[in-house]
Order: structure tokens, then C-alpha cells, then sequence
């Protein structure tokens, strides 16, 4: 990435290193004449129809975000606005990793496609672009309720466990979309990728927790309704954003359920209008429900439960002892006593300790490269605990700075070797270090031996918290999954540059208000090069009607949408309602 641009705005400079990867410019330069007009007739339906069902922060949300009517946000405006409310925006490549979507709603920021819809996806697309992200998201930031439900579901999300099969599904979504925005895309492709879509979602197995909170994100921050069953208004960013899912949404053939917990039962398929939408009264029965979910999360079970989900994850994880030590890498083996209680915790690979989320002095993932093992779990004749002891009373557990000991776990663990340092904070042991270590199973099995080097013995008698990442992020330089595949640039054929050309002709006459006699020649332009047009056409019918000029044209533009309406389906709904807006004229948002 080049040097990173954080907007003068304070959410988005204080973003750590591992989520600026991800981060792309916007080239505002690049968006052509086309891209703003798709981006203005869609704001313009938008503020028609939403004005009515939308939940009611979201007209002057607009204005809070930086948005207007008439072009694409630069991503600058967007970020001086949203500093007023607290949050940022930053431009990706796509779709991101949910993990690290997560976490940028912890850190209050907006994750926006750099990318915007083609003309021909103009009523929805299953790709992320500037549309849903900034029209959607960034209008209902402004409400107080709202923003902090969605940085409290960014903090949680960011914790949960994930499978290797989840990226699979991210990756096969994230080609599927790519392949989609593609103006020139193979067929063949597009069918191999649906299917690879639906492969994964068919064999994705028992879903992990990050499956479920995205169902939970799903029927909330994309599809949430607000309200009544009989009279809900909308504020999920993607019926937001969707021009044609938002007003099919509210037919009665779309059922409508109150949203609780049990919403993470009902999968999604982003490709297809959605079959059910789920309402909440408030948005504090979503910070109910989500808490719900979040007291079944391995983050706050711990115990067995929740360090086998991280078994299972074969990512990096950490699981936080009861004395606050945080043990960070892939886990590969525990053992369990006969109540299913952890008694040994095994990592493989480079790991690393940490307390209160930094790494501590000489514990990192070099020292640990080849990974990191320890009992859990209290010692045999000792009703106090070893992480509550001083150092005044661990004589009184035979542990003496340089002195020969034997730990004897309640579990039938083994500890023997010669103590070489101690590591206490805020009252708590944390870490005790030997020299010349053996730690055998209660088999006399050998679990480490003093060929292997020095042994720091993890200090805990249980596993209180088990979550997806690192403790320090930072110091353990932890690269996220990062996506294999990239959004492909367009070249534009020469054809496609005389279409854009007609567009900025007619947004300049808007614009500046005059040359209006060229609008006969770009419809006779557009009749004879670009049959398939209906969008450039409304907004030259637009200009005349407006204008009251060039009665003659005006009939012809009309006559003939009129006909394309009638005789493509596909184009009925979209040219009826640009119709409607020439004839209820929408005006520029900071005037409303």
C-alpha cells in the first residue's frame, strides 16, 4: 500500500497495521460519466421512495454522511463529515474478510468499495460498490442508537471463531461478485463460479461463529427492518441501497418475523431477494439479541468448549487464562480430565504470551517459534491458588528463585525443574520459568524435556476466554487471510467512450446550465449508436422537459421509452419510475 491517507479524520488514523492493508485509493479520476449517473439516478430514487419507508434518520443522514444527490462521494467529504459523528470511512478492493470487516466497525470506521455498479446491475448488485456502502451504511451513522450497536457488533464479530471452509465461502463469494461487475465476463465462468458458491454453502458443516454472526449482520445491518410487523420502515443498508429490493421488500409475499436469537438459523443467499425479513422494535433489542449470542461465543465460555472451536479454527487464536495470561498461535492438542476440564493446552508454530493485550518482554513469537504447551488447572494439596500467590507464599508451594522444584497438578501433571524467574502483574502470577524442565502426564508420558530448552509454565486454573487472533495484534504481526483475487480494471472500448461522452454532455448542460442545443444530437446519437439506452435518454427528456425546450425531441425521447418500457421488462420499472422523478423533480439535498 502507499503511504497511508488517514483524512485528517481521528477513527481512521488511529486504524492498526494489520486492517491498513487492506485499504486501496479511491481515484476519484476514474469514475466516468456513466458511474455518476448511475450514482445520481439511484440517490434520486432513493430519496423518492425512502423518504416514505425508510427509519427516519435517513434523509438527513445523508447530508451528515457527505453525500449528495448529484455525484459520487469523494471519500475526503465523506471523512470530514463522519468526523462529526465519530466515525471514518476508508475505500477496499471488494469484498473484505469478515474478520477484518468486523473490526473496522470496532474501530468506527466504514469499510466502502472503492468500485460502483455497472448501468446493467443498476437496481442491485451482489457486489460491494460506493452505492450500498456510503448510500446504505453511512446515512444511518448519524443515529446515536445505531452507530453504537454497530462498533459493539464490530468488537464482538472481530472475536469469533471462524473454519477454514468460512474463507473458502468468502473467496468463492468474492470471485462470484468480481466475475459479476465484469462488463465482459465468460459465461462459462459465471456458471462455474455459482456453482462453487453453492458448493460451499452446501458443505459448509456445523457453522462456525463467525457464520452465525454474519447471519446476525445479515438480517440486521444489511436487511433490518425497524417497527411493526404491519408497518415496518427500513434501515438495513442493503434494501437501502437497492433500488428494486427496496420497495419488494414491503409486499406481503416477503414475511415478515420479529428478530431474535433465532435469526442465526436462517441462512442467506446474497445473490437472491431475500424470502423473509426480520423486524426489531428498537435497536436495543438488537444489542439484546446480540449479547445473547455473545454469552454461547468461545470468547466468553472458554473452558474445553471454547479451545477446541479454536482446534477446530487451524488459525491463529488465543486463549486467556484465568490469571490474565494470553497465550497466541494455531492450537493443536489439549487434554481434558473426567469433567471434560482442561488440564494442557498445546500450540504449534510461532506463539506468543500477553498480558492486557501486549506482548510481554522476551515471549515473543521468535522465542516461541516451534510453538507453546502448559498445564491448566490447580496443584495437588494447595487450597489457595497459584496465580493468587506472592512471592512471599510461593515458598509455601516449594517454588524458590533458582531452587529445584516439583509441581503436582490436581490434573496428575508433572513439573520439575529449577526455577529461573517469575512473572507477576497487578497481583496476579502470571508465568513461572524453568531450567533444566521435564513435565510428564500422570502416565509418565512426556510432554517437554530440558533437551527442548527453557520451559515457561503458563500460571491459571482455568481457560476463561478463547477468541480468533492475536492478544497484540501488533507485536505478533498477524496477517489476516488476505483474498487471492483482485477486482479486474475495465478498458474501455472506443465505443464505450463515445457512450460515456454523450453522458458528460448532457451533465454538463445540467450542470452550467446552458448549451442546451446539443441535446438533439446526443439523441440522435443515442438512437443511432446505443439502441439499448434508457438512462442517458431520461436525463436528456429530463433537461427538456424541465426546460421547456425542443417540444419536438422531448415527444420522441418519450414516445420511444415509452415503447421500451412496454416491450423489455427488464427496462418497464426503471424507465417508469425515472418518469416519475422527471415529473416530482428531486432537489439537491442541502436545499431539503
Amino acid at each position: 500500500m502507499s503511504q497511508f491517507n488517514d483524512f485528517n479524520n481521528p477513527q481512521v488514523s488511529r486504524l492498526p497495521n494489520h486492517l491498513k492493508q487492506f485499504i486501496v485509493e479511491q481515484h476519484y479520476e476514474k469514475y466516468t460519466p456513466i458511474d455518476h449517473a448511475v450514482w445520481r439516478y439511484v440517490m434520486r430514487q432513493n430519496y423518492s421512495y425512502l423518504k416514505d419507508v425508510a427509519y427516519y434518520p435517513y434523509i438527513p443522514g445523508l447530508r451528515k454522511a457527505g453525500l449528495t444527490i448529484e455525484k459520487i462521494p469523494d471519500l475526503q467529504e465523506m471523512n470530514n463529515a463522519l468526523a462529526k459523528i465519530g466515525w471514518g470511512a476508508v475505500t477496499v478492493d471488494g469484498f473484505i474478510p469478515p474478520a477484518a470487516f468486523m473490526e473496522y466497525q470496532a474501530y468506527h470506521v466504514l469499510v466502502i468499495a472503492a468500485d460502483i455498479r455497472q448501468l446493467k446491475h443498476i437496481q442491485y448488485t451482489p457486489a460491494p460498490d460506493i452505492i450500498h456502502e456510503s448510500a446504505g451504511h453511512a446515512p444511518i451513522i448519524a443515529d446515536t442508537d445505531y452507530n453504537q450497536y454497530l462498533s459493539y457488533f464490530g468488537s464482538i464479530g472481530a472475536k469469533a471463531m471462524f473454519s477454514s471452509k468460512d474463507f473458502e465461502l468468502y473467496e468463492a463469494i468474492r470471485a462470484l461478485s468480481i466475475l459479476k461487475e465484469m462488463p465482459d465476463s465468460d459465461a462459462n465462468e459465471l456458471r462455474q463460479a455459482e456453482k462453487k458458491v453453492a458448493y460451499c454453502q452446501a458443505n459448509l458443516g456445523e457453522p462456525s461463529e463467525m457464520a452465525l454472526l454474519s447471519r446476525l449482520h445479515w438480517w440486521t445491518v444489511e436487511y433490518g427492518l425497524i417497527g411493526t410487523l404491519e408497518n415496518p420502515k427500513i434501515y438495513g443498508a442493503g434494501l437501502l441501497s437497492s433500488i428494486g429490493e427496496s420497495a419488494s421488500c414491503m409486499n406481503p409475499e416477503v414475511e415478515k418475523l420479529w428478530y431474535t436469537k433465532d435469526a442465526v438459523n436462517y441462512p442467506f443467499d446474497i445473490t437472491k431477494e431475500q424470502p423473509q425479513l426480520f423486524v426489531t422494535p428498537t435497536f436495543q433489542n438488537l444489542v439484546n439479541v446480540l449479547e445473547d449470542f455473545a454469552n454461547t461465543m468461545a470468547f466468553r465460555k472458554g473452558g474445553a468448549e471454547g479451545l477446541q472451536k479454536a482446534i477446530e479454527c487451524k488459525n491463529v487464536c488465543t486463549a486467556v487464562y484465568s490469571s490474565g495470561l494470553q497465550v497466541t498461535g494455531v492450537f493443536s492438542g489439549a487434554r481434558y480430565d473426567k469433567e471434560n476440564r482442561l488440564t494442557f493446552i498445546k500450540t504449534s508454530g510461532p506463539s506468543a504470551l500477553a498480558y492486557d493485550n501486549k506482548e510481554l518482554k522476551g515471549q515473543g513469537k521468535q522465542y516461541h517459534k516451534d510453538g507453546f504447551s502448559s498445564p491448566v488447572g490447580k496443584l495437588k494439596g494447595h487450597e489457595i491458588l497459584l496465580e493468587d500467590a506472592t512471592l512471599e507464599t510461593l515458598a509455601g508451594f516449594g517454588i524458590k528463585q533458582m531452587e529445584e522444584t516439583v509441581l503436582n497438578f490436581k490434573s496428575g501433571i508433572t513439573v520439575a525443574g529449577r526455577v529461573t524467574e517469575v512473572t507477576i502483574k497487578n497481583g496476579k502470577l502470571l508465568m513461572i520459568a524453568f531450567g533444566d524442565c521435564t513435565v510428564v502426564d500422570e502416565e509418565g508420558n512426556i510432554l517437554f524435556q530440558p533437551g527442548w530448552g527453557n520451559y515457561d509454565m503458563a500460571v491459571g486454573e482455568r481457560i476463561v476466554s478463547v477468541y480468533c487472533g492475536a492478544a497484540d495484534k501488533e507485536a505478533y504481526n498477524q496477517t489476516p487471510l488476505v483474498p487471492k483475487s483482485k477486482t479486474i480494471s475495465h478498458h474501455y472500448t472506443s465505443e464505450e467512450k463515445e457512450y460515456q461522452h454523450l453522458f458528460k454532455i448532457v451533465r454538463d448542460c445540467r450542470e452550467q446550465q446552458n448549451n442546451y442545443e446539443q441535446l438533439p444530437q446526443v439523441w440522435k446519437n443515442l438512437r443511432q449508436s446505443f439502441p439499448e439506452d434508457w438512462l442517458c435518454s431520461l436525463e436528456v427528456l429530463e433537461i427538456l422537459d424541465q426546460e421547456n425546450i425542443y417540444s419536438e425531441t422531448l415527444k420522441s425521447i418519450k414516445d420511444y421509452l415509452q415503447e421500451k418500457a412496454s416491450s423489455e421488462p427488464e427496462c418497464k420499472k426503471l424507465i417508469e419510475d425515472g418518469f416519475h422523478l422527471i415529473k416530482h423533480r428531486v432537489v439537491e439535498l442541502e436545499t431539503i
